[in-house]
Formats: C-alpha cells, structure tokens, sequence
C-alpha cells in the first residue's frame, strides 16, 4: 500500500500524462527543446522545525535510510566512509533514483559536516540524469516564528552552534537542490510536476522527524 506522500508523488505525475500508456523513451525527438531543455534546475527550501539542530543532522547523515522516506529515492548503498581529523564525514554512496517508468543508480560524493549540513554530489552521471547536487543546512532558530524572506538567519560561528545544541530547537533547516536531466524531452515533460520535488522532500524530512523524535518542543 503506497503511503500518503507517495501517494501525492504519485498523483501529481498521473496528472500531467500517462504513466501506463507511454514510456518516456518512445516520446518523439522535439528540435525546439534541444537549446535549453536540460538546463540545470534549482530550488531551495527553508523551515523551521521544533527540534535540536543535532537531532535533524543525524536523520540526514543516515544515508542509508533516505529509501524509507525520501521521494524518487528507491536505493542507497554506502560503500566508502572516512572521519577527517577536524570531524568532517566524508563517504561515497550508491543512490537509486526512480523516476516514472526510470530507474537509475549514480555515485555521490557525501560531505557531513557535524552538526551543520550534508551535502551529495552526483561524480557520475546517467541516461536520466546528468546533474544531482543536493545540500542541506541547518542553523540554530529564535523560537520566535519570522518572515524568512526578509529576515534570514544570520551566519553564526562554530562555537556558537555548538553551544545551542544543548536546547530543544527550533532548528533552521534549508535544501538546496540541483538537478538536470540528460534528456531535454524527459526535462520538458517533467517540467510541470518535478520542480515540486524540493517541497516533497522538505514535507517528507518533517515527517520523518515527527516518526523518529516525536512532536518537539514548539
């Protein structure tokens, strides 16, 4: 049984064409596409979310779990991991992406930097996608809701972190996203639902948050 935000992925593709009648592959060449249509897409995200900056990290630094609830990932395998002296996490993974009828593997060199981000770049490309960065950050909050486009968080040293980590949040989280598509053809039939998926995996890291820490502390 699909979960509810699979569900929503889901929907959203049936909504702007065919899943069970078409393969993307037997769409026809389109000339006009072929200037721009695999330009590289970006999109970020940002929310606050009741918890300690420490706990969010460590949900996004379990590379292996983002199968469980991440939307597109359907695999990840991590094969390599090194801690530097000054404890930064470097490993290669395996990521799975499924894509409609898709379903594509690439390397990723992944960066984690202790309690601060995560960020995955894609080293090799696929017959999907040929771009996949993703970066995430996360920055101690006031407890005070505020308008993030006006007012965002300021830039804090690492001792100033870390000494926030003894509270219960809130947390400042942001993804930055980057992809693009090998083909312009799937680029363009995708153009009208995929550039929802930063949302999707902002709205399905909360949940993962809600299953593993509870609640929080608003």
């Amino acid at each position: 049984m699909l979960q509810p935000l699979q569900r929503r992925v889901f929907n959203i593709a049936a909504r702007h064409g065919s899943l069970h009648h078409r393969r993307l592959f037997s769409l026809p060449n389109i000339p006009f596409l072929e200037s721009d249509g695999s330009a590289t897409q970006r999109y970020r995200e940002r929310k606050i979310l009741p918890y300690r900056q420490s706990d969010l990290y460590r949900i996004v630094a379990d590379v292996e779990s983002y199968p469980h609830y991440l939307p597109y990932c359907v695999g990840s395998r991590v094969f390599n991991r090194n801690e530097r002296e000054d404890g930064v996490i470097l490993m290669d993974a395996e990521l799975t992406v499924g894509f409609l009828t898709f379903q594509e593997s690439c390397v990723c060199a992944v960066t984690c930097k202790p309690y601060e981000s995560v960020k995955a770049v894609a080293s090799s490309s696929t017959t999907l996608l040929k771009t996949l960065n993703t970066i995430w950050r996360f920055q101690p909050a006031s407890p005070n809701s505020f308008d993030l486009s006006k007012n965002p968080p300021l830039d804090r040293t690492r001792e100033e972190n870390a000494a926030s980590l003894s509270s219960d949040g809130p947390t400042m989280v942001t993804l930055d996203l980057e992809f693009a598509f090998a083909n312009p053809v799937h680029a363009a039939v995708s153009a009208k639902f995929f550039g929802q998926v930063s949302q999707l995996m902002v709205k399905a890291f909360e949940e993962r948050c809600l299953a593993v820490h509870g609640p929080g502390t608003r």
